[in-house]
Order: structure tokens, then sequence, then C-alpha cells
């Protein structure tokens, strides 16, 4: 026999140990499969692939997926494996509350159990929309099954008049101008009709699209993936070959745990910051890699973030959208860009290194991806600060932030909820000006729960009316990626866990230094010391089911936000057949 053949013996797949045994517990695996119409050439001689699918109807980035999955699997079979579509949790970022964050680690702990438990010998991983990329990719990692992801895609450009629309982006500078008095109803309502005009993610550097290119520098899509627009054709002709590739994945066996490096993580911190990256990948990044027991420290974000130049200029830190970006060239333009940054010796899920897949990749527009020498930013997009107010480093991302704010001193205005904001920002009385701090506390993983993107705080109306479109903004919340301006994220520990967001006081000083990487509280340590004795914990707000769990084992902003008990590699034992 060849080692062709031998290697693609179906006695040495996983799904063998469910139907190929001649004993009682197989005859009733293989008579259900008969039962749906299957025969013994599909379960028995041949890899199957399992598609998990994060659709639903509520799932505004993902009402293409129907098709999409038709098409990955018309590439299962067409390279002689059996599709099987296993639905698991869709985390839809518009319209669950308060935030799918809460549920990232409901879906991977789903995504890690379907996998494991079910008679498959790869996956499929369909997603896109912010949490549906790290909860997928956590979810494989652990469950260390053959697999490969499918990004949703960016939606098309969006379009208001003779505008150029970028989602998130412009519905908060719109707003703004609304609420300054200087846009009217019909014009704001024209802008909702057209800003998202299409199936897919975001078009902007948000979360889902940095997740996207994240996911394919780390090595776990084809080449070229993450940034094909979702209505595109080429979208679908991705979906067919990421099918056909899954059942190679299945007969070579190729493994997260020989794709999912600290190596690997390191080139996607690279990516992320060369493209001026949403900073939710760095709560991701850090939990994937808890995944495979490596302790990413925040540290290593910025020891890069010194070293990568932002050469995407792509919104909200620069001019274009993600369509322009996947016509200059995509990931691969870019990180051929930065090929001495990189460690081109990772393996992809292409079946070659990172740097084979990137040679001789091509930019086609040096406005959208610029060159080292003429950079949107000469270091990367986002800096991690450290000081008495955030013990253990909170981010910001600099390259959508006023220049002018990066160095800033001034008073606190403390909101202590969400709710309090709301109810008072827009108050005439409110005692603010354009020099203070805003202070959001009660937004981090636990204070939320969950650390919605509620770090972008918004400005005070009254001061949007004298033209003020930026303020120095500080919480223990996250952002959307496609959110500008100088938001200080992720204070960790958060306030609802005793930091020193909790002791802060109207009125208190804070400076803010990007370039020392510092933020510092003006407040002696024997006052922080008596507030502290005067601090007292919220009572805990669940008794029951997930959220129970979730206040008892999350873990904060610097460590992942994952579950303490999922850290770690996982010990890959498979499920006793009896």
């Amino acid at each position: 026999m060849s080692h062709e053949k031998s290697a693609r013996d179906p006695q040495r797949l996983r799904s063998a140990r469910w139907f190929a045994p001649d004993d009682l517990r197989s005859f009733g695996h293989r008579s259900r499969m008969k039962q749906m119409g299957y025969d013994d050439h599909d379960i028995r001689d041949k890899p199957i692939v399992a598609i998990l699918n994060t659709w639903s109807d509520l799932n505004t980035c993902h009402s293409h997926f129907p098709q999409r999955v038709e098409e990955v699997k018309r590439g299962v079979l067409q390279a002689g494996g059996l599709p099987v579509e296993i639905p698991v949790m869709s985390l839809g970022e518009m319209l669950m509350k308060p935030t799918t964050m809460l549920y990232r680690n409901l879906l991977a702990m789903e995504a890690e159990e379907v996998m494991r438990c079910h008679p498959v010998d790869a996956a499929v991983l369909m997603g896109g929309c912010d949490k549906t990329v790290p909860a997928l990719l956590m979810g494989a990692i652990s469950a260390d099954i053959p697999a490969i992801f499918l990004p949703a895609g960016p939606m098309l450009k969006g379009r208001w008049r003779n505008v150029t629309l970028g989602s998130g982006s412009d519905v908060w500078k719109y707003w703004a101008e609304r609420c300054a008095g200087n846009l009217c109803d019909d014009a704001f309502f024209e802008i909702e009709d057209g800003i998202a005009r299409s199936a897919g993610t975001c078009m902007t550097m948000g979360t889902a699209s940095t997740m996207a290119c994240v996911a394919e520098t780390m090595g776990m899509t084809l080449p070229g993936a993450a940034s094909i627009p979702a209505p595109m054709a080429a979208h679908s002709r991705m979906a067919v070959a990421t099918g056909r590739r899954a059942v190679e994945l299945a007969w070579e066996e190729l493994r997260p745990s020989r794709i999912v490096t600290p190596q690997s993580i390191e080139n996607a911190i690279v990516a992320d910051l060369a493209i001026g990256g949403s900073t939710n990948a760095i709560v991701h990044l850090i939990a994937i890699a808890g995944r495979i027991g490596w302790e990413l420290k925040l540290e290593q974000f910025d020891r890069l973030s010194r070293q990568v130049p932002v050469l995407a200029d792509i919104r909200p830190g620069g001019r274009f959208l993600m369509e322009d970006f996947h016509d200059a060239g995509g990931v691969p333009a870019l990180l051929a860009r930065l090929e001495d940054l990189l460690h081109t010796e990772c393996m992809t899920v292409s079946g070659r290194s990172l740097g084979e897949q990137i040679r001789g990749s091509e930019c086609l527009n040096d406005e959208v991806i610029r060159s080292r020498d003429n950079p949107v930013s000469r270091t990367g997009g986002t800096s991690v600060l450290f000081g008495n107010l955030a013990p253990e480093g909170c981010v910001l991302k600099t390259v959508a932030a006023d220049p002018r704010l990066l160095r800033h001193r001034g008073p606190a205005v403390v909101f202590d909820s969400y709710a309090e904001l709301k109810a008072r920002i827009d108050d005439p009385h409110l005692e603010v000006n354009a020099d203070s701090v805003l202070v959001l506390r009660s937004a981090g993983p636990l204070g939320a729960p969950g650390m919605p993107e509620w770090g972008m705080l918004p400005i005070p109306k009254k001061l949007l009316q004298q033209g003020v479109r930026d303020m120095v903004r500080i919480s223990d919340a996250r952002m959307s990626g496609t959110s500008y301006g100088t938001c200080v994220l992720h204070v960790s520990p958060e306030s609802a866990a005793g930091g020193p967001l909790a002791l802060v006081q109207t009125g208190d000083e804070i400076e803010l230094d990007a370039d020392l990487r510092r933020i510092h509280l003006h407040v002696t340590e024997e006052e922080l010391a008596r507030r502290r004795a005067a601090w007292k914990p919220p009572q805990p707000r669940w008794t029951r089911g997930y959220n129970w769990l979730y206040a008892r084992h999350v873990t904060q902003a610097h460590q992942g936000c994952d579950f303490d008990f999922l850290h770690g590699r996982s010990p890959g034992v498979e499920p006793d057949i009896f």
C-alpha cells in the first residue's frame, strides 16, 4: 500500500471510533445515520466535516450564511468528505444585550464540546460578528480537532447622497453633529438607511474585521479570506475552497495545536497593530493565548507597538474602508510589507508556512496599505498605560485619538453606572468643560456585567454645541472597534473588583501621558487608603444559571476575560464510546 493510501486509510479517522467497530454500539450509530439517508460510503469511507454555523435571524452580520453554508458543503463534497451542519450559539453584536462579550465564553465552551462529543474529523468555523471569531477559535483550540475559519466578510461601503459612509464610525460622527444642531432629522434618517446596505460585518476596521485579519495572520484561514466583502462572488468561492480544505485537514490531521503557537499569536499582534485594529483584539488575543497555556502580558503588546508601524489607512484611524483594503491586496499584501517583523516559519491551515503564503504578495494601492517609509503612524495604533489608576494596565487607541489630548491633565467628572451617565450627561447644569476627564465605572466584566462597549462616553451636548468633538474619557469598559476618540479603556482591576477606579471622586485631577504610557490619579496615598476603607463591594447580582457561573469565574481584562477553569491546554480526552 502506498504512503498516500495509508495516510488516507478511513480506519485512521477519528469518526471511525463511532462507525467502524463490529459491535452493538456502532450498529446503533450506523443504523441511525442510515435513518437519515446516509449509507456506509458516507460514514465509513470519508472524513466527516462539522460546519459550526453561528447564523440566526437576529445576527445582522450573518444574514448571508444560509447560502454560504451550502457552498461550504459543496466544497466538502467536492473533496470527498461528508458535511454535517451543527448550529451553535449566534452572537449578534447589534441586538444582544447587555453585550455579546458576556456570552463569548459560552459559545467557546459550546464550540469545544460539540466538536469533541460528535463523530467529526474536522470542522469549518463560520463566524464574523465580533465575538464569534474569538469564541470559535478558543473552542477549536481547546478541542484540538482539525479546524479552519471562514470569516463572514465585511459589508459593502455605506452611502449617503455623495458621501461614503463607514459603519459605526460615521454613526458617532453624525450623531454628534445632530446633537450639536448641525444635521436635520431627515438627513440623519437617510444616513440610517444607507450606512449598512449589504450582508456582512462592519466595513470599518472594527472588531470584526480586526479579528478576521488576526485569524488569517494566525494561520487559521485560507490566504485572503479576511477582507473579501460578504456579497462578492469571491466570498462564495472562498466558502467552497474552505470546505475543500477542511477535508484535507482531516486526512493530514493538521490540528490547531500545530498552528496556534506563541509565535503565530505574536504575528497576529503585529498585524493588529499594523492595521490600527480594535482595542478589543487585545482582550481576545490574551484569551486565545490562555487556551494554549501561554500567559500573554499587556507589556508584550506595548513592546511590539513601539516597533510596528500602522500601514493600513482604514477608518476609524484612517480614511478608507475594508473594501478598499481588499482591493489593495488585503492581509497578504500587508504582511509582505512587515515580513521582517514576523515569524514566517509558522504553519497555516493552507499547509504552507506563513512566509510561503505571503511570498510575492503585491500591494495594489499604496494609499490604502502604506509603505514602511510612509506609514499612517510610525508606531502601533494602540498603547498600553499603567499607573496608580490602572495597576494592571489599560489601553488607548492612539491612532484614533486627538493628538493634543495624548498629554492631558484635568478634573474628573464621575459616573457610577451607565444608567447614571445617560441620565446626567446632557444635563445643562452638569459641571463639565472641555478639559474635564469623563470617568465611567461599574462597566467591567463583573460590574456591567460582561464589559460592554460603553467606553466611548458621549460628549455632553452643551460641549458639542460649543464645537468640542473629543475629550479624555476613562472606564473599565470596552469600546466598539469602529469608535474613535481619546478613550482610555479596560482599566484593570475594574471598579467592581475594588480597583482604584472605584475610588475616584468628581474633582480629582487625572493625568494622561501616552508617550510615557502613564495614567495617574493625583490623590495622596493616605486619602486613597481612607476611601478604600470606606468602599463596599457591590452585592452579587446573580444567584443562578450562566450569569452566576460567569460572575464566579470570569477573569479581569488584563487576563482576557476568559473563565479561570479554561486556562491552559485541554487534556484532549476523547469521549468514551460504549
